[in-house]
């Protein structure tokens, strides 16, 4: 019996010294995550180019928790662009962003997918990261910043399929880019066109047949120059715009024929 006794006494004295949480369900609690997603060397990608589509998934399974567009605007150009950066000084006040309330009752590691700009389909990046998400330890304010490479190129001359007979050439060449928050290209402007490679490669019949320089115009965002061929065949272009100080590139296609 004092055996038992003092089994007993061991038994009662170790359920004591539990710890709480072994012997209740863990409740969820809501908590906020906020996903900005900002283009290299510009601002954020908000609402004037059509938004980053965000996508919070449950990395171990994949399961969306959450998705949505970013909404709002470019954020301040003097603090984003002109401001020197130090720790802990914000820089997205007021800038766009999708913030997402996830009931969570265990830290989850999220894998957060962003697609941006999401209108642009051919210039469209997906960006990805990963991070821990404890109950109750918001990522706020700030966010989580996703950097978005690249640059906008739309083609605009000549349209897809276009035709031109040989006594109209020459005809231009001519293609809108913009960063991917749609920040403007200008001569001399804060994005400098005139410091920036946009060229178009041009292939006739499959093979490779011209190379010309785009040169900026006095319309913000508009590269053109002239382009003029006697040979009649299927053409097809390719424009890219290349800067070397951070090796942002866009490129859109299109094709034309010559008759």
């Amino acid at each position: 019996m004092k055996k038992i006794a003092i089994f007993l006494c061991v038994f009662i004295a170790q359920i004591a010294a539990a710890p709480l949480w072994a012997n209740t369900t863990a409740q969820a609690t809501t908590t906020e995550i906020t996903v900005r997603a900002k283009a290299k060397d510009a601002k954020f990608i908000g609402s004037s180019i059509g938004g980053a589509m965000v996508i919070i998934r449950a990395a171990d399974t994949g399961k969306i928790l959450a998705q949505g567009l970013t909404q709002g605007s470019t954020g301040d150009t003097g603090t984003i662009m002109k401001t020197p950066q130090e720790r802990y000084v914000p820089i997205a006040e007021g800038a766009a962003k999708f913030s997402a309330n996830l009931d969570i009752s265990e830290p989850v590691f999220l894998t957060v997918e962003v697609l941006a700009p999401y209108i642009k389909k051919q210039a469209r990046v997906v960006a990805q990261t990963q991070t821990w998400l404890v109950p109750g330890k918001p990522i706020s304010g700030e966010g989580l910043i996703v950097e978005i490479p690249g640059m906008v190129v739309d083609l605009l001359s000549p349209q897809t399929h276009f035709y031109t007979g040989l006594d109209k050439s020459p005809f231009e060449i001519r293609a809108n880019v913009v960063m991917m928050c749609g920040c403007p290209f200008t001569d001399g402007g804060l994005w400098d066109g005139s410091k920036v490679e946009v060229t178009a490669l041009i292939k006739k019949d499959g093979r490779e047949f011209a190379t010309v320089p785009l040169k900026i115009q006095d319309t913000m965002n508009t590269f053109s120059a002239p382009f003029a061929t006697d040979l009649p065949g299927v053409y097809e272009i390719l424009v890219y715009a290349y800067d070397a100080k951070t090796g942002n590139t866009g490129v859109d296609r299109g094709s034309f024929i010559v008759k």
